[in-house]
């Protein structure tokens, strides 16, 4: 085997900061890829477990501590951060039973604690400490579900971020476990039976291979008996014939059916099929299985099951459905489709809420199961709302609002009177009066009309020389609102602009504005971002040197292959967990779910397009690239690491400028998901701490 790791390195210069990189060997291998050589030279570090991969990735870690150490801010930026995470955080309260169950942070812990009450004028009881599952905290609490009677609880549990679940059974009213586990759980809830003897799960076949790594297939939807052997779980629904489907189950609030939503990696239409629980049925029935769009299950009324969908409808409505369907022109559209796109819906209270968004703003409307217009609800302002969760039972909902400088404040909702109170306000060491939020439209290099939220100091000065953090996602019809984070507030606290564009891909504008920015018009995604940029640095906002770029996941990807297109538009970029690879994404785990929005590099007509714009098979040797930072997870088993891997190494070898491009890699850490909240400041710090030196800040007020 060749020398993976040469100890000799290379030397380049940032002013007077050397920067020693690991020389990373080059491999021979080659793919012919419809006709097309395809040099991979660094398939090597897709082996996660060998030791050369391991000594590469100490290698890598070391050269950027080292540069990060000599950062001088870093450390008050650690501070900082610390003084702006460090407030009690409430997540909204649900209803189990007489229960209400929330969870509470006190400011610094590494994962939020479980609390159950029957008064929420009082102090609850500790239900569930996730802190005390492991010392660095880094196993999270990763879903949970109450039986009707609220008695029972099925929870799950992840280590170091990965998204294979483990669920245990906890007894609500002594705080003690049963002996139940399963194991080998993944994209799955957990939804009780009526009698509260069992609930119904998602799982996979134990792998016989990496675990964080092997692809996942063959989902399997089974009920599990409480007292029992996982080994004696017993088998709802599998369809060996189509190894990528995968299954949700749902047991009606009434407990008469099981409502199976069937899913295909990100693809939007799905499947629906049903199980009449009362009738004992044993196979379950088909009732919307043409696979023609997406159906959302929301709740039934007896026979009549609701549904929110984009069936002959762009921007989705909300339908009734009788069980034993009998086609389309039976349906009734109770919520028809509007001008807006429907981004949520629930029924609470014998109550539809839907939560619509007008230029990426929430607006909310309640309806009766009739239809009828209820009433809009009076929200705070320009932000996001989102919750209204709960059972047609329920007399209240919770929701919160939040925007860039606005924590998340809890409401409480009358269902019936449509009065909202104050339930929680965060009290933050964030003085929020000082920014504002303003929304701002671009034209794309098409002309199409593009969104941008841009958050600032009151009263900046557009002389160009304000340092500005871009962002976007542009994907899987996920749509950008406004939000808060510990993150942002220092952002804007260091005296920066923090920008949000909403471009195509997401579901901003419902399915047409997703279809936009997938498969063959992906290109359009990054035409956005780019004059997005332009914007910023046109209008005042900023200047090239100033303007940093940062996204995550299918995010990162966008600022790979931005960097690629316009290196020179850019001061600084901060790719993080990036799908840099897209001639083999679909080799690892869940990746080939993604192919919706990418498309297949086995498909000839696909690579043509996505060989383009790949990542990494585009960076460009002998190119100055601008500073750049790319973070991941050694246990991220969503965007494998090894996609990051290859990227700087890559990069590494390719940049002919003096800026550093440097990986951090983070230990027992994945995709971002129950993410400690140490290792968060930690990131963010190092990020930040990259960007005042790349982009010549101060971090003063």
């Amino acid at each position: 085997m060749l020398d993976l790791i040469s100890l000799a390195l290379t030397v380049r210069t940032l002013g007077q900061d050397p920067i020693a990189y690991p020389q990373t060997a080059k491999g021979t291998v080659v793919d012919t890829l419809h006709g097309v050589s395809v040099p991979d030279p660094y398939r090597w570090l897709e082996d996660a477990d060998s030791k050369e991969t391991k000594a590469w990735v100490t290698a890598q870690n070391t050269v950027t501590q080292r540069y990060l150490d000599s950062i001088p801010d870093r450390s008050r930026l650690t501070s900082e951060l610390k003084r702006l995470w460090n407030y009690e955080r409430f997540g909204v309260p649900t209803r189990a039973g007489r229960n209400y169950i929330y969870t509470r942070n006190n400011g610094l812990q590494n994962q939020s604690p479980l609390f159950v009450t029957t008064d929420l004028a009082k102090p609850g009881r500790l239900l569930l400490d996730p802190n005390k599952l492991s010392r660095d905290g880094t196993v999270a609490l990763n879903g949970m579900s109450f039986s009707l009677d609220g008695h029972r609880m099925a929870y799950a549990t992840s280590v170091g971020g990965s998204d294979w679940l483990e669920w245990h059974v906890r007894d609500v009213e002594s705080g003690k476990d049963l002996k139940d586990v399963i194991k080998w759980s993944k994209f799955s809830g957990a939804s009780w039976n009526h009698d509260a003897s069992g609930f119904y799960y998602s799982g996979y076949d134990a792998p016989k291979g990496n675990a964080l790594q092997q692809a996942n297939y063959n989902q399997k939807l089974l009920f599990h008996r409480i007292g029992t052997s996982q080994r004696a779980d017993k088998l709802i629904f599998q369809r060996s014939d189509h190894r990528e489907w995968g299954f949700d189950g749902t047991v009606t609030e009434d407990g008469r059916y099981l409502v199976i939503t069937q899913w295909n990696g990100t693809e939007r239409e799905n499947r629906i099929f049903l199980l009449d629980l009362r009738a004992k049925q044993t196979v379950p029935q088909d009732l919307l299985v043409k696979n023609d769009a997406a159906y959302q299950y929301l709740g039934n009324n007896g026979k009549h099951l609701f549904f929110k969908t984009d069936n002959n409808a762009p921007n989705s409505r909300i339908i009734d459905v009788l069980a034993e369907d009998r086609g389309p022109k039976k349906w009734r559209t109770v919520v028809p489709e509007g001008k807006e796109a429907i981004e949520a819906a629930s029924i609470v209270g014998d109550s539809l809420y839907v939560s619509t968004l007008k230029d990426a703003v929430t607006e909310v409307r309640q309806f009766a199961l009739n239809g009828k217009l209820i009433r809009r609800l009076n929200l705070p302002g320009l932000g996001t709302t989102s919750g209204f969760g709960g059972m047609r039972s329920d007399r209240e909902t919770f929701y919160t609002y939040t925007s860039y400088a606005v924590p998340p404040r809890i409401y409480r909702l009358n269902v019936k009177s449509g009065a909202s109170s104050l339930y929680r306000k965060p009290a933050t060491k964030f003085d929020s009066s000082r920014y504002v939020t303003t929304e701002k439209f671009y034209r794309s290099a098409d002309g199409t009309r593009v969104p941008m939220f841009i958050t600032s100091r009151r009263g900046v000065q557009l002389d160009g020389q304000n340092a500005t953090l871009l962002t976007a996602y542009g994907g899987f019809n996920v749509s950008i609102t406004p939000w808060y984070s510990p993150r942002i507030a220092q952002w804007l606290d260091m005296g920066g602009i923090y920008a949000e564009a909403c471009i195509r891909g997401g579901g901003e504008y419902g399915k047409a504005w997703h279809d936009a920015g997938r498969l063959k018009n992906k290109q359009h995604c990054y035409d956005d971002f780019i004059a997005a940029g332009e914007y910023l640095i046109k209008s005042g906002y900023t200047s090239t040197p100033k303007l940093a770029i940062e996204g995550a996941s299918n995010g990162g990807l966008l600022i790979g292959a931005v960097l690629n297109q316009r290196p020179d538009l850019w001061g600084a970029a901060l790719p993080e967990v990036g799908v840099m690879d897209l001639l083999r994404f679909h080799k690892f785990t869940i990746g080939w779910g993604w192919k919706s929005d990418f498309g297949d590099p086995d498909k000839a007509e696909d690579f043509a397009y996505i060989y383009k714009i790949s990542p990494l098979h585009n960076i460009r040797p002998g190119t100055s690239y601008p500073p750049i930072l790319v973070t991941t997870g050694d246990h991220d088993d969503r965007v494998v690491p090894a996609h990051s891997f290859k990227y700087i190494a890559t990069m590494q070898a390719a940049q002919a400028g003096t800026a550093p491009v440097l990986i951090r890699i983070e230990t027992s850490a994945g995709h971002g998901g129950g993410k400690p909240t140490q290792k968060q400041i930690e990131e963010a710090a190092d990020e930040y701490a990259f960007l005042v030196r790349s982009l010549g800040m101060s971090t003063g007020k």
